[in-house]
């Protein structure tokens, strides 16, 4: 099939591209953009006028809930949140039951994918078995099943050596390593940022000490072995800074952050509302600013959504005993675009960080329009304003703190490989 997407803004970071004009796909690749190539006089027509086309958004932090805890989410239908959000391509945590450290899960998971024909799903397997922090998992073997890198999650590994010999073993063979940094033994029982807020409030505080010695340990470690290292999460000021040196230093280390830490700090406690538990927690206005300084220095380059969809009643609770998480990835774009109009950030950048920024962090082909790639795109109409609730949500979700505003931002379409897998109604 040829299709030809005419009269749209076409934004691509990865090409320095901002211009009306038309894109060409054929065979699932974009094949030109501008000048009408051979053989598309008849080719299908999508009138784009007024709308921005965008390359689509690559996160890196969607947890599909399947399989396992299919009473919050799962493949199929945070698979199509994602799509209506504008994620064309996402990667998966290895958490789920059984653990994703074997191959016969991580081909299960894609299977699933392929099966509901939604976004490109992409699994990071466990880097030990279990997430125990004990035994090394078969990464290799996860690898060749699809596993695009390995973590161990927030899982705790308290043994050093062990951390070492993954390290080890994982840049030998050229694998990426996911971190999350956090110091269980400072974090454990804690459910907001350590502070004047969370003691007004009676709630255990989590210090950013917690996520700046595992930090530091991981440095070193990274250091030590040359493994290729991406840092999941960052939430606090300190973090942004050591990243930077270490970046200086020459380390192939990269960072992601989640868009509500860019957006919210922990002054929204006063709410007492377990919307806004979250891990890492929401932290304060400077650690806030910071990220997004860290954004513009290129230190962080990827902003995701850490989807992580819950049943209704595991939000029903003091905030302390709720479980952490929100459901954003269905509205990832439009509120990360609220960083825009504010002025913190510009478009080129905030889109870089939605797109390729996130694809180059995991070495995914991903997140372009540039000719030869995958005609994985949005249409994407950025003055609709429309509000978001349960009723017209896509994710098996219930738990967002944005259900019931008013959003700016909206997409008509969602294409993948150039097929159309979400059209607005």
């Amino acid at each position: 099939m040829k299709l030809r997407i005419q009269n749209g803004r076409v934004i691509d970071p990865s090409q320095d591209l901002d211009a009306v004009t038309d894109l060409f796909i054929e065979n699932e690749k974009v094949v030109a953009i501008g000048e009408v190539p051979d053989g598309f006089e008849n080719a299908e027509i999508v009138d784009a006028t007024g709308k921005w086309v965008l390359p689509g958004l690559v996160d890196l932090a969607v947890a599909l809930r399947e399989p396992g805890q299919t009473q919050k989410g799962n493949i199929a239908t945070e698979g199509r949140a994602a799509v209506s959000g504008g994620v064309t391509t996402l990667v998966c945590p290895p958490d789920t039951n059984p653990i994703v450290d074997t191959s016969s899960v991580a081909a299960l998971i894609q299977d699933k994918a392929d099966e509901a024909g939604m976004a490109n799903v992409f699994p990071i397997g466990a880097l030990t078995k279990g997430l125990a922090g004990e035994q090394l998992s078969n990464m290799m073997a996860l690898t060749d099943a699809g596993c695009v890198a390995v973590s161990n999650h927030r899982y705790p590994i308290a043994n050093t050596k062990v951390l070492s010999r993954a390290l080890e073993y994982a840049a030998t063979h050229d694998l990426l390593v996911v971190f999350h940094p956090d110091e269980e033994s400072l974090s454990e029982g804690g459910c907001a940022h350590e502070g004047l807020m969370s003691t007004m409030h009676g709630l255990a505080g989590i210090p950013e000490e917690a996520e700046t010695i595992a930090l530091m340990r991981a440095l070193l470690l990274v250091e030590k072995t040359g493994v290729r290292a991406h840092f999941a999460r960052l939430s606090c000021a300190k973090s942004v800074e050591m990243l930077a040196d270490a970046k200086a230093s020459g380390l192939d280390v990269t960072a992601d952050v989640a868009v509500h830490n860019l957006l919210l700090t922990d002054q929204i406690l006063s709410r007492f509302d377990g919307q806004y538990h979250v891990l890492p927690p929401l932290r304060g206005d400077e650690d806030r600013l910071t990220l997004i300084e860290g954004i513009k220095a290129g230190v962080i380059t990827a902003i995701c959504s850490d989807h992580q969809p819950h049943e209704k009643m595991a939000k029903i609770a003091p905030f302390a005993a709720t479980e952490p998480g929100m459901a954003n990835v269905e509205v990832l774009l439009p509120l990360a675009m609220q960083l825009m109009d504010e002025g913190d950030l510009d478009l080129s950048t905030l889109l870089s960080c939605l797109t390729c920024g996130p694809a180059n962090c995991f070495g995914l082909e991903a997140g372009s329009l540039s000719v030869g790639s995958f005609a994985d795109l949005i249409i994407f109409d950025s003055t609709a304003r429309w509000q978001w609730t349960h009723h017209n949500r896509k994710t098996k979700g219930h738990n967002s703190p944005y259900f019931g505003d008013t959003l700016t931002g909206q997409v008509i379409a969602t294409f993948i490989s150039g097929q159309q897998v979400y059209r607005l109604a």
